[in-house]
């Protein structure tokens, strides 16, 4: 069996008078073996890099399908084809706002309800609640986010992070929302963890109506869409975090800031989230 050995273990102060092909011949080991821990780092690093720049340019661009994502970033220097932009979606949990032949699917087997809001005076808080998931980037990885917001004030009620796309910690949030109140309608794109029996369970046992956007049209969940390129330009695309922990206290002291002190130019007069919210 070959002896997998990082360069850098060959290159001791002991050694430093010989040559790779020296040690390794000594050590009876073949040089290929010597370069395979160095290039599976490099690969590691390469695939981050893509992914961050590919959450970049969506966040910029987010009607960027993954043919027109992977040929905007064959202008800019990347050489990358179509299949690996549509697996960092896939991973990413990205979608065009424009409709198309690879927007996200819902699981075959789960129900998708009607989008309710087209048309409809959103005109009091906790009339409408929407949610969805993004992605946030690590130095060494990335992690989910979700987040739930009144779409009357922008304020968001609550928010988890994970490291996969479960539907527990969707889930999960939800619950904790619903002890300290309800809304009339809740919205969520058609991901898996939204149809999902026990999230759409969670709703009905409040008697809360279930939206859902169109297929294909993120549009439809408009409000969030901006909530996640607030969090992503005025916090994440600022940090280099290297900790789910750090991420977490990073979007907690951001979140604290949008809902309380950030005035948001949709809502007018200089008010902020939490004033709108509270009724002030």
């Amino acid at each position: 069996m070959e002896l997998v050995v990082d360069r850098r273990t060959l290159l001791e102060p002991l050694h430093a008078t010989l040559s790779v092909r020296q040690q390794c011949a000594l050590l009876n080991i073949h040089r290929s073996g010597v370069y395979y821990k160095s290039q599976v780092a490099q690969r590691d690093d390469a695939k981050l890099e893509l992914m961050r720049v590919v959450d970049e340019v969506y966040t910029q661009y987010p009607f960027f399908g993954t043919l027109k994502m992977a040929s905007y970033l064959r202008t800019k220097g990347f050489s990358v084809e179509r299949e690996q932009i549509r697996s960092i979606y896939s991973c990413l949990g990205l979608r065009s706002l424009s409709p198309g032949p690879h927007t996200s699917k819902a699981h075959p087997e789960h129900k998708i309800y009607p989008y309710l809001l087209r048309g409809v005076e959103v005109s009091a808080v906790d009339q409408v609640w929407s949610t969805d998931i993004t992605y946030i980037r690590l130095r060494r990885g990335f992690v989910y986010l979700m987040a739930i917001m009144d779409w009357y004030s922008r304020y968001v009620l609550d928010w988890e992070l994970s490291i996969s796309l479960d539907a527990d910690f969707c889930i999960e949030t939800l619950g904790r929302v619903l002890e300290n109140g309800q809304c009339d309608i809740f919205n969520t794109d058609q991901g898996a963890q939204f149809t999902s029996t026990r999230f759409t369970k969670l709703l009905q046992s409040h008697e809360i109506k279930i939206s859902m956007d169109g297929k294909g049209r993120a549009l439809d969940n408009i409000f969030v869409e901006r909530l996640w390129r607030s969090v992503k330009y005025e916090c994440v695309y600022r940090q280099e975090w290297e900790t789910v922990k750090e991420v977490r206290q990073g979007l907690k002291n951001y979140f604290e800031f949008y809902n309380h002190a950030r005035p948001h130019q949709g809502l007018g007069c200089d008010r902020i989230p939490a004033m709108v919210y509270a009724g002030k």
